[in-house]
């Protein structure tokens, strides 16, 4: 995969994350394209080694799954880190 379609996946990984994730999490288009790329480094990272697979192709559905799940969970580390609840009153 390129470096451009990986820039596209890790944008969309993070904005299909963040709407999963409840509540307003308060992060703009450019924080959400960084988080989404380090949550499909994190994804792909951990596919391999728990499945046996990375992120392979861009329209292959595994590197999806794979890029999201690792954006829900760097979403919610920095969240977590920084001290934002989700839900704002």
């Amino acid at each position: 995969m390129g470096f451009l379609a990986f820039l596209l996946l890790g944008l969309i990984a993070g904005a299909i994350a963040k709407l999963i994730i409840p509540g307003k999490q308060g992060i703009g288009w450019l924080m959400t394209l960084v988080l989404g790329v380090l949550g499909a480094l994190l994804g792909g990272w951990l596919g391999s080694v728990l499945f046996g697979r990375g992120l392979e192709e861009f329209f292959d559905l595994g590197t999806w799954l794979l890029a999201i799940g690792g954006a829900i969970i760097v979403i919610l580390i920095y969240a977590a880190v920084t001290g934002r609840k989700g839900r704002r009153a």
